[in-house]
């Protein structure tokens, strides 16, 4: 079987919230003629991504070709859920012309791509490219890690110091297994903060990377898709801090569901979404909430203390509840303390 016959992949990559399903999104919406599929990955137990990309399916990515699996890393999983799923995409009535992963913010990119040598799939898919969003305002501030610069400052002052933070690592990696780099919410950077995060990346990759500003995942699909990488073949180019390892672990990192009730206040929800990101080093919060008397559920995501909340569609038969996913390192779940402080701030609103 040739390379031309191999059903092509594409791996898009990134930190927490930086814009991998909106531009999943707009490919979707604008397919050039493909008939696309979709592999969701999160991190939690409570999927939000795979329902978003479910509500904008259409005949060229019907429902049935939006897998998500939730709460475990497919790298991880290869032979229980990773290659069952891909066989399952490949083997759909019509056939996919391409297949798109959105893998979990946490992720470590360069394990997926070993995956793809499984034998079972090798002869029959190809990693078309690997993609790494990072949000240029985030990475222009350094947010990438808790504190970057003292963590640089103490690597200086003892030679024997050779490991990073768990975030500048996942960051690291994710950049240094890429194709192609989409600096996304370009529009809030500005052009300071463009340059600023473009040195950066410049500064990590192990390669000279196009590196490409976005708003919105708005980008020519054809910047993305085609890019004929066949990454699976290309693994040395692309090192990572866990090069030598058998597996990797995701215990730097953990998540806690909290269910509220319904809520009065939106903004209220937000402002103590944000005091948790600020007060308890929050990375990432998601979910769907109820509002008193509002017929549309409730979108938020929150990425560090930005907020962004909108209604996307009606509760139907589903049951009205607030459910919201919080991630954070490991040593920061606390999820009584986590719960008692969103409670709380809702309350202080109502």
């Amino acid at each position: 079987m040739t390379r031309l016959d191999k059903i092509p992949v594409t791996v898009i990559t990134g930190f927490l919230g930086s814009g991998k399903t909106t531009l999943i999104r707009h490919l979707m919406q604008n397919p050039q003629g493909k008939r696309l599929a979709v592999l969701v990955n999160e991190f939690g137990t409570v999927g939000v991504d795979g329902e978003i990309l479910k509500s904008c399916a259409d005949e060229n990515c019907p429902a049935e070709n939006i897998v998500e699996l939730a709460n475990g890393c497919i790298c991880c999983t290869v032979a229980d859920d990773f290659i069952p799923t891909i066989e399952r995409l490949m083997a759909l009535p019509q056939r996919p012309d391409h297949i798109l992963i959105e893998t979990s913010g946490l992720a470590l990119p360069k394990p997926l791509l070993k995956a793809f040598d499984w034998p079972a799939i090798r002869s029959r898919i190809t990693v078309d490219g690997v993609i790494a969003l990072a949000d240029a305002e985030a990475v222009a501030a350094g947010r990438f890690a808790p504190d970057v610069a003292a963590v640089q400052a103490q690597r200086e002052a003892d030679d024997s110091i050779d490991h990073e933070t768990p975030l500048s690592e996942v960051f690291e990696d994710q950049i240094a297994c890429a194709d192609l780099v989409l600096l996304t919410k370009a529009d809030l950077a500005g052009e300071a903060g463009i340059a600023a995060a473009r040195a950066v990346i410049e500064a990590e990759a192990p390669r000279r990377l196009p590196i490409l500003p976005m708003t919105e995942g708005r980008i020519d699909p054809a910047v993305i898709l085609g890019l004929d990488a066949a990454a699976e073949d290309d693994l040395d180019a692309r090192p990572s801090h866990h090069d030598g390892a058998d597996d990797h672990e995701h215990d730097d990192f953990d998540s806690v569901v909290v269910d509220l009730p319904e809520i009065d206040d939106p903004q209220a929800l937000a402002a103590a979404v944000a005091r948790l990101a600020r007060e308890r080093d929050i990375l990432r919060v998601k979910g769907h909430v109820a509002v008193r008397g509002k017929p549309m559920r409730m979108l938020l995501q929150a990425v560090g203390e930005r907020v962004r909340h909108q209604y996307d569609r009606p509760w139907g038969d589903d049951p009205r509840a607030t459910r919201l996913v919080v991630i954070a390192e490991h040593d920061r779940i606390e999820p009584e303390a986590i719960r008692a402080a969103l409670m709380q701030g809702v309350a202080e609103r109502a």
